[in-house]
């Protein structure tokens, strides 16, 4: 879910036309990709109780899975506007399958499977390109406190603006996307180093904490059980024969984005739930980790009637080398894949990072999140492309 411009302020649904039955459909086709993204559940057959339970009227009905393409179909030229290339989902399956699809070399055909992840929309994206449902256990973000407590002190809320909508605002403002994606990629090149000599778990971790010490990284002092020295551990690929085999010299770190709602607290006021929790998923000041524990993909609450948002957006980096931030390339999309019913069919967007980093009024967050992919897979190259060819 990503939009037009590259200063947006207006909400998802405004942006794409859509009724408040189809933000409804969204999320719940959201939570139930979520649901069946879980170890051990199918993406095709969820138990009809937990099917229903995340289901609006005929949503699942509506999503349907993007045919297989010849794997020798070349795609046609995307649509190019500002900062953002647009094409259609059947048309980035044959550009995935040309430049993302290589194991080990080899050129690889989408699979059902993957064709199956893709349908569900922004998060598919991220989800066909890293192997297992997003996890967004290693999410950074950078939140500049002496801007927060400058513009608290000496700004005034906007005429008809309330006190908790001014608030909100202002700790919204004071995230600096840049700089999170920046520590989120400083984090991944770290942990590359480690890894690259590495041929078993423990010396990649000895490695990790020799790279952080001699950086003076706050990540040091992340005790040994933290999700920052287990993530390669829970990472699937990592276990499997034709991926990293238990070797971490034959893995490396990438990178997503995740924008969501802070206002998640369905026990706090209905005012955060509407303008946002101030104090929600703020990072540590030291490391930049958040902690994402909380974050049930609940959406913003309205305030207004006719108020509808969208839960999340996720948006694909990879592992791209170009230094200049405005110059990298996000893969993301508009949602899930509905030809025949009310939202349309999937689009696939690469934008610049101004482009993605601008998100929604649907959202006030935005972390940078490290996950770990097998090198034989090309689906982080050191070089994108935007659109085609």
């Amino acid at each position: 879910a990503s939009g037009d411009d590259e200063e947006r302020e207006g909400s998802y649904a405004e942006t794409h036309g859509l009724t408040a039955e189809d933000v409804k459909n969204i999320n719940a086709l959201n939570k139930r990709a979520l649901t069946a993204g879980q170890p051990g559940n199918s993406l095709t057959e969820l138990p009809p109780s937990v099917s229903a339970l995340f289901r609006a009227p005929d949503a699942a009905d509506e999503r349907v899975t993007p045919p297989a393409e010849p794997l020798n179909r070349m795609p046609d030229a995307y649509r190019a506007y500002g900062g953002r290339a647009t094409t259609v989902v059947n048309n980035y399956i044959r550009k995935w399958q040309q430049v993302y699809s290589h194991r080990d070399g080899i050129q690889q055909q989408m699979t059902e499977e993957q064709r199956e992840k893709l349908s569900y929309g922004c998060v598919g994206v991220t989800w066909v390109n890293s192997g297992p449902y997003p996890t967004n256990k290693l999410a950074f973000a950078f939140f500049d406190e002496d801007k927060y407590k400058s513009d608290l002190e000496n700004s005034r809320p906007r005429p008809n603006e309330t006190q908790a909508e001014f608030e909100g605002r202002i700790v919204k403002d004071s995230f600096d996307e840049g700089k999170g994606f920046k520590r989120a990629r400083d984090v991944a090149s770290i942990m590359n180093k480690a890894l690259d000599s590495a041929h078993d778990e423990g010396t990649y971790i000895d490695n990790l904490k020799k790279e952080l010490a001699n950086k003076n990284d706050a990540l040091r002092y992340e005790d040994s059980r933290s999700n920052f020295y287990s993530a390669l551990r829970n990472t699937p690929s990592f276990k499997e024969r034709d991926g990293g085999n238990y070797d971490p010299s034959k893995m490396k770190a990438v990178v997503y984005s995740k924008h969501f709602r802070s206002g998640q607290d369905q026990r706090g006021s209905s005012d955060k739930r509407k303008y946002g929790d101030p104090d929600a998923f703020r990072p540590d000041q030291g490391t930049g980790l958040v902690d994402m524990s909380k974050d049930r993909n609940i959406p913003r609450s309205p305030a207004r009637p006719g108020e509808s948002w969208v839960n999340f957006d996720y948006g694909w980096f990879g592992a791209q080398t170009e230094a200049d931030a405005d110059k990298t390339i996000w893969t993301h999309a508009n949602h899930y894949h509905a030809p025949n019913g009310g939202v349309g069919p999937m689009n696939v967007y690469e934008s610049k990072f101004r482009n993605w980093s601008a998100g929604y009024a649907d959202f006030d967050r935005g972390t940078y999140v490290i996950t770990f992919i097998p090198k034989s897979w090309n689906t982080a190259p050191a070089e994108v492309k935007q659109g085609w060819p």
